[in-house]
């Protein structure tokens, strides 16, 4: 049971807000917005998901910038509400195209007609794109795609295919295209997360794949879709995990540890010929979750060491390696490093000829940034910093340090190996046809590398 719903910018200004019962306080988006902004809580840098002040409990998610975040006084499944936080979401980018600040302030009275059929009076109703079309009749306003940042959210894939038309990923699954036709059009995007936790030796000890197959379909008649993946797939470790590690251009088993798929899905033949049968629903959601900790090959190898350099002094040597091809290009790499607490002053230096790159010493933290717009497979990058003291340090500088993170996107690749064969579409009479686009992004999770 809800009792208030409400979307924050970065700011902590209030885009919507919505009270369904009357139970909490009007100022409880301010609160909320302290308390997350100035949150002090043991070694927690950031507010949890979840918690509770003065008797309220907060729940909170983050997409694209915005804070989406409800409250209740009853005891409720913290699970419950942060995935309808997630489909709330959804269903305003499903209806806007775009999901950020200046799209829902244009469009805020369809996005409150949205939010009273979702809910009702604390109660979720639904969270389909497809059963609110019966019950939502306001058009949405679309902004300029080509306004957007161009490393946005809605960029990423364009990126990676040279052939993608720009406002591909950005509209609306209800407006009324120019001339009244629709452009028949079917979206799956592969997005994988990586998490990886490398040795000071450079060998790794953890590895883990967490990837979605998402669908969003501008399909008119609901056609019936068959979605074929990889022949030797193999579901659960003990269908020989171990022996199945293939170069990621050879041949060999893709075993995934578990998985599960969208209510929609038909698995009659996916046994057999590992094929997915389904009618998409209107929107973007969810065809297939899945999660891999078969042996990888990881996208980059992060080498760190750190030296004294004399009385006061040390430095650090940092080199990211990109192992996958020269025809692919990750973007947005960020490379952070803690540093010993009496560190007072730090110098950089680049590699000679380096374009795109910046760095910065996070005094207040001690922690040391390095970011880079691009990084082609197959190229290496190195970073050395200069460390200067406040006193001497008697502790063990290597121990003070690190670890190593490393974040990245990298579109148009995939570390599991799992692809989509072929997607089938059966048309029906007077349908056009339709567009398929298939596309891989792969992103950090949780990359770490120990010194």
């Amino acid at each position: 049971m809800i009792s208030q719903f409400f979307v924050l910018s970065q700011r902590g200004d209030n885009i919507v807000f919505r009270d369904y019962r009357g139970e909490v306080q009007k100022g409880s988006a301010e609160i909320f917005f302290r308390k997350v902004k100035f949150w002090e809580d043991g070694d927690l840098q950031e507010a949890p998901p979840v918690f509770n002040v003065d008797g309220v409990n907060y729940f909170h998610v983050k997409v694209v910038g915005l804070l989406f975040v409800a409250t209740t006084r009853v005891n409720v499944s913290p699970s419950l509400v942060l995935e309808l936080l997630q489909r709330i979401a959804r269903v305003i980018k499903d209806y806007l195209g775009i999901l950020n600040e200046e799209s829902i302030r244009k469009n805020f009275v369809l996005v409150y007609e949205l939010l009273d059929e979702v809910i009702d009076f604390g109660y979720v109703q639904t969270t389909s794109t497809e059963m609110l079309k019966a019950y939502v009749f306001n058009e949405p306003l679309v902004i300029d795609a080509a306004r957007l940042s161009p490393l946005g959210p809605a960029s990423i894939f364009a990126q990676g295919s040279k052939r993608m038309p720009g406002i591909a990923v950005t509209k609306s699954v209800v407006a009324t295209e120019p001339g009244g036709r629709r452009r028949e059009e079917i979206f799956v995007d592969i997005i994988e997360k990586i998490s990886i936790t490398f040795s000071s030796s450079g060998y790794i000890l953890t590895s883990e794949i967490d990837g979605t197959i998402q669908m969003k379909s501008y399909l008119s008649g609901n056609p019936e879709i068959r979605l074929a993946l990889n022949d030797d797939l193999s579901i659960g470790r003990s269908q020989g995990a171990g022996a199945g590690y293939r170069s990621s251009s050879g041949s060999g088993t893709v075993v995934l540890d578990d998985c599960n798929f969208h209510e929609s899905v038909r698995l009659e033949s996916f046994d057999i010929d590992r094929t997915l049968s389904l009618i998409p629903p209107d929107g973007e959601f969810p065809v297939m979750n899945y999660r891999m900790t078969q042996e990888f090959r990881p996208p980059f190898r992060i080498n760190a060491l750190i030296e004294e350099a004399g009385l006061h002094k040390a430095e650090v040597i940092l080199k990211v390696s990109a192992e996958f091809a020269s025809s692919v290009t990750s973007n947005t790499i960020k490379v952070q490093m803690p540093l010993p607490k009496c560190t007072s002053r730090v110098s950089f230096e680049l590699e000679p000829g380096a374009i795109g790159q910046t760095t910065d010493f996070k005094e207040a933290n001690k922690r040391l940034e390095w970011s880079l717009k691009k990084i082609v497979g197959g190229f290496e990058h190195t970073l050395r910093a200069k460390l200067t003291f406040s006193q001497e340090s008697h502790a063990n500088i290597t121990k003070e340090s690190g670890p190593v993170s490393m974040t990245f996107t990298i579109p148009m690749y995939n570390a599991s190996r799992l692809q989509v064969k072929y997607l089938q579409i059966a048309k029906k009479p007077a349908m056009h046809e339709p567009y398929r686009w298939v596309r891989y992004v792969t992103q950090a999770n949780s990359y770490v590398a120990r010194i």
